[in-house]
């Protein structure tokens, strides 16, 4: 067990009624053991990243409070992405759950599991609007600002789809 720390976990899906997948699994966030949520985005639309012959996806961001170590609180969200029938078929492909830790922490996690900040998280806006949304002025471990990424995105268009 490790101190608390405040991580933020990055959430998308876009199969099987994305938008359900997405709240669902924000209320589940909240039951995983020394865990608690802080906060949570309104959901958020963008086109597929990577192959476009995929539906839309629904994309959130929670902020939560863990005593779990950066490879347990892994473990637990890929048991919920299990329990959401999550099927890696193909890099960048449809899903009904994804569960990224995006930042755990002022922490640096270079590990073959286990990447943290997300290497790409200060490049995609469907990460990043909904992160500023609930911390606005949170920095990205040796990246600075998160807000001065977002400008700089130029991925996908999004839209915000509820509060």
């Amino acid at each position: 067990m490790t101190p608390q720390e405040t991580v933020y976990i990055g959430l998308g899906s876009n199969l099987d009624q994305p938008a359900e997948q997405v709240s669902e699994a924000l209320s589940e966030l909240a039951e995983l053991p020394f865990t608690g949520v802080l906060a949570s985005s309104s959901l958020y639309a963008s086109s597929p990243l990577g192959p476009n012959d995929q539906p839309d996806y629904v994309n959130a961001v929670a902020c939560v409070s863990t005593q779990l170590t950066p490879l347990d609180l892994l473990d637990q969200l890929q048991s919920l992405e299990q329990k959401h029938r999550r099927i890696r078929q193909r890099h960048w492909g449809p899903r009904t759950l994804d569960l990224d830790i995006l930042m755990f922490g002022n922490q640096v996690i270079n590990e073959t599991r286990l990447q943290v900040p997300h290497p790409h998280m200060h490049t995609r806006s469907f990460v990043l609007e909904p992160l500023l949304e609930i911390a606005p002025d949170v920095a990205i471990p040796g990246k600075g600002a998160a807000s001065g990424w977002l400008a700089q995105c130029d991925d996908l268009q999004i839209r915000r789809l509820s509060d």
